[in-house]
């Protein structure tokens, strides 16, 4: 038994019957149980009680033992100068500073059902996956429960954006660029990517994107790529960059992408010569993104995106490759793309300036795909079918912020499932 686990029971009401009554005798009627409080204070605030025929209005305190009172040092605290119940799962020893303000102590032990505390205590214990897969039943999903799960994961990117915009200067481009770039490193280099990035100023990649040849040479120079020229190519792009720091002031900074654990379609060079192709090829990125009306749209602006011709027979430089091909963006990476960045985004955008249209962000999600990892096998394991990304994306996410963190009382399908009745 835990405080948690109380608070919970008290703010959803889950008791065997409400026939309380105080440990001094007192018949207690709950007729607000009040507004549950997370921060500091009281635990529910704005509660109502009545005591013979009286009628109180303030706080009440719920502590796993009476004793806790003592423990949490709230004797003497202001915070707990407005308290009407003090509810305890057993009364272990009596708090004189109560009895002298005639504040009830109410002992829960006998009005609470054990077979819940059971459930509860189920979920507390370690498990192979997630702490309900003993009680998971894919039936007892909560109605549109991936749409306000995704809802919540959209809602926390935008956060993210909104800090991203206030340093950008209110550049929507500049945010969707950083955000491409981070993503275009995947998990190795993300934040690598980033940082280069977030080191120049978008007006020169809006200067220089006519110029295939300048980007690329921009992108590999900043990560110290070009100090070495091993061929003609190396040479032209270590010129090139040499202008572009001439003409933009750029800094000396340098980043150090990883080869390490990649496989070669994802290193850095294939995957910065892609990003340079992007913003060559697609002037109006952003604008063609954000307009957007379907899936398939998306698609068109990214299907022929790929690494210039000096990469078609290399994966690093000067190496050449036994086996020469393009080096198109695959379909995986580009459904990573526009889960990750551009749905995101245009939620983001259209939350700003277009709200009556953001519900149909939805529509984007339930067009593509379901993703394919090991969480996802983890909860098909427990029953679940996948047809699209926006039910991957929210069983994700789920599992992320609710699951690995063990949040079962804040989390839907806890609440139902710790609610079964059968």
């Amino acid at each position: 038994m835990n405080e948690e686990i109380l608070q919970y029971l008290w703010n959803f009401k889950k008791f065997r019957n409400f026939d309380f009554v105080s440990t001094d005798g007192r018949k207690i009627e709950i007729l607000e149980f009040g507004e549950w409080n997370k921060n500091s204070g009281p635990d529910f605030l704005f509660a109502k009680i009545k005591i013979d025929d009286l009628i109180f209005a303030g706080n009440i305190e719920i502590h796993t033992k009476a004793s806790d009172w003592f423990f949490h040092n709230h004797s003497g605290n202001p915070e707990f100068g407005n308290l009407i119940l003090h509810a305890v799962y057993l009364n272990d020893c009596d708090i004189p500073e109560l009895e002298k303000q005639n504040i009830p102590t109410l002992e829960l032990k006998n009005y609470i059902d054990k077979e819940l505390i059971q459930k509860h205590q189920n979920l507390s214990q370690e498990h192979s996956f997630i702490a309900c897969e003993e009680l998971f039943d894919e039936n007892r999903i909560p109605l549109f429960f991936e749409e306000t799960v995704l809802l919540k994961k959209l809602e926390a990117k935008s956060q993210i954006f909104e800090e991203s915009l206030i340093k950008n200067r209110s550049n929507y481009e500049a945010v969707l660029f950083q955000n491409l770039v981070y993503n275009f490193g995947l998990k190795v280099n993300a934040e690598i990517f980033l940082q280069m990035a977030e080191s120049l100023d978008f007006s020169v990649i809006q200067k220089i994107k006519q110029n295939d040849i300048h980007l690329e040479a921009l992108f590999f120079g900043i990560c110290g790529f070009l100090e070495e020229s091993k061929d003609e190519i190396m040479q032209i792009w270590k010129r090139e960059f040499d202008f572009l720091k001439v003409k933009f002031n750029l800094s000396d900074f340098k980043i150090h992408p990883k080869f390490s654990k990649l496989r070669p379609p994802n290193f850095p060079t294939i995957r910065l010569s892609q990003l340079a192709n992007l913003y060559h090829s697609q002037p109006y990125l952003f604008s063609k993104l954000i307009e957007a009306r379907s899936i398939d749209d998306l698609y068109k602006i990214l299907e022929d995106v790929k690494a210039s011709e000096y990469w078609d027979n290399r994966f690093n430089f000067g190496k050449i490759s036994s086996v020469e091909s393009k080096k198109y963006l695959s379909q995986d990476f580009i459904d990573l793309i526009i889960i990750n960045t551009i749905l995101p985004l245009k939620y983001f955008y259209h939350k700003n300036h277009n709200p009556e249209i953001v519900d149909d962000i939805f529509d984007f999600y339930k067009q593509m795909k379901p993703e394919k990892n090991s969480i996802l096998d983890e909860w098909k394991k427990l029953g679940m079918k996948f047809e699209n990304a926006l039910q991957t994306q929210a069983f994700l996410y789920q599992y992320k912020v609710f699951c690995n963190q063990k949040k079962c009382l804040n989390c839907s399908i806890g609440f139902q499932l710790l609610n079964n009745d059968r």
